[in-house]
């Protein structure tokens, strides 16, 4: 299967909210949230690009990627990675591979010097590591609002 991997625009967000609904189920998606503002509210953010993988049935995953500089690195951005989701029925198709490189060149051409993101589940670990991620130490987690 051939999978392209491009970043998203307006158009995708159908796409992305079935995603979405996949990786956060537990989240409620209420009539009165206006997707469209919060499409241009991340569109509007320096260093932000949410990418998209497609095949010929369509858009199958994605993942969101912020280069953030660090003042501590001598401004030497780090690439930060949130949001990666492939749909269940595309998993193991190499979907989820293609969009880490994507975000990994990103990075790169951007002259990140680590990409950094956080996994919660045995699923999420086995495949990051098969793409050549390490574990690099701990996330906390405090949610400031429920």
């Amino acid at each position: 299967m051939s999978v392209t991997v491009r970043p998203a625009g307006r158009r995708d967000l159908p796409a992305l909210l079935r995603l979405y609904a996949q990786l956060y189920p537990e989240v409620a998606r209420p009539a009165t949230v206006d997707d469209g503002a919060i499409w241009d509210a991340i569109e509007a953010t320096p260093g932000r690009t949410v990418l998209v993988a497609e095949v010929a049935q369509g858009v199958v995953g994605t993942v969101d990627v912020s280069v953030v500089p660090n003042l501590p690195r001598r401004g030497e951005p780090v690439l930060l990675v949130e949001n990666v989701v492939v749909d269940v029925r595309h998993r193991r198709t190499g979907a989820g591979r293609a969009l880490l490189a994507a975000a990994e060149e990103l990075g790169r051409a951007a002259g990140c010097y680590k990409l950094q993101l956080a996994a919660a589940d045995e699923d999420a670990f086995r495949f990051y590591e098969s793409v050549g991620l390490r574990p690099g130490g701990r996330v906390y987690t405090t949610y400031l609002r429920r």
